[in-house]
């Protein structure tokens, strides 16, 4: 059995599948899920777990090259936004619907509980060498 990291064996064993350039959407409960990608649902209830609690558990364990996010979030979130920019410096934003459109091209999508609006990032995997 893990003693430390992600222990959700689907969210694990989906994580330890990803290679470098793979996406991964960290998502709000709202967010459309497009048809395709592989999905790992942890929302449990209106904000469990929530998005800042899922985004760090990820970047412990991914090596993340890239990100993108929805403009709309700076004026809708700020906390969300605030949390982006500190954990993801080199974030780019793009609308809302082309958010939505990039995503159905993820590897992975993972759904959260958060209840607030635009909580969502677009993680595009690196190389650890």
């Amino acid at each position: 059995m893990k003693k430390a990291g992600i222990l959700n064996r689907h969210l694990a064993g989906a994580l330890a599948e990803l290679g470098h350039g793979d996406a991964v959407l960290i998502c709000d409960a709202g967010m459309p899920i497009p048809a395709g990608p592989h999905v790992v649902d942890l929302a449990f209830r209106a904000g469990v777990p929530s998005f800042a609690e899922v985004l760090d558990g990820l970047l412990d364990e991914l090596v993340v090259e890239g990100a993108t996010a929805a403009y709309e979030v700076g004026e809708a979130n700020p906390e969300a936004a605030c949390l982006l920019a500190e954990r993801l410096p080199e974030l780019a934003h793009v609308p809302h619907d082309e958010l939505k459109a990039l995503s159905a091209g993820a590897r992975l999508v993972v759904r959260t509980g958060e209840a607030r609006p635009y909580a969502n990032v677009l993680l595009r995997c690196g190389v650890f060498f």
